[in-house]
């Protein structure tokens, strides 16, 4: 994709992905469930978290597009490096997470993470925005331009301490407020709910490899990443 057209679309995903943040943070308070707004606000919740990371990817993404064409890639490595690493270790196998994951307890028992007195306050195109269309962004990502992904072992450590500081937020919620960020942690035991963020790591690293696979495979073991 010529880099011109790469900038354009990483624009246009920046301000979709604002908009999108701003949409679900702007909701006006009198119309908050009490039950889901609590302690932490909107920014207890991954979903959340992924649209802030989103725009920032994308955000990135675009700016390294325009130091590319300003400078001919000498000041934009630094850029295109941090890019490649968010991209990497956070944006693709969080977005996957959060899509997949969130239609599968949905589609399951939805009171487990999406309870129904959203449906009111919540429009069904945000729904899909946050949980949806979040997947597509990402694979097209992928198919638009290759991505340096660091040694396996970089990418593991800071993949697995990006999860420790969220599992750690969560617990911290539940300490203040006696309120799990999603009801479904309500049905486990503490070992049962170890073995559920235990499980939830596994399955959010498969997605950095999957992502790593695909990448590998659309672009192959190219030097030349920029």
């Amino acid at each position: 994709m010529e880099i011109s057209t790469l900038a354009t679309y990483h624009c246009l995903a920046f301000v979709w992905y604002f908009f999108v943040a701003y949409s679900i943070a702007h909701i006006r308070t009198e119309e908050r469930p009490s039950e889901v707004f609590l302690y932490g606000g909107q920014w207890k919740y991954l979903t959340v978290l992924n649209l802030v990371l989103q725009a920032v990817f994308y955000g990135v993404s675009f700016l390294a597009d325009v130091l590319r064409l300003i400078t001919k890639l000498r000041c934009a490595k630094c850029i295109i490096s941090s890019r490649d690493l968010l991209f990497s270790v956070l944006a693709f196998p969080v977005s996957t997470f959060v899509s997949i994951s969130f239609w599968t307890l949905y589609t399951y028992n939805r009171e487990l993470v999406y309870p129904k007195s959203l449906d009111g306050i919540i429009p069904l195109w945000l729904n899909h925005a946050m949980h949806t269309a979040v997947l597509p962004f990402a694979v097209l990502e992928i198919l638009a331009t290759p991505h340096r992904y660091p040694a396996k072992k970089k990418g593991l450590i800071l993949l697995g301490f990006v999860a420790f500081l969220y599992i750690s937020w969560v617990l911290w919620i539940y300490s203040v407020t006696g309120e799990w960020v999603y009801p479904l942690f309500a049905l486990f035991s503490p070992a049962g709910l170890a073995a559920l963020f235990a499980g939830s790591l596994a399955i959010v690293i498969s997605f950095y490899n999957f992502g790593e696979f695909l990448n590998r495979m659309i672009w192959g073991q190219s030097k030349f990443w920029f």
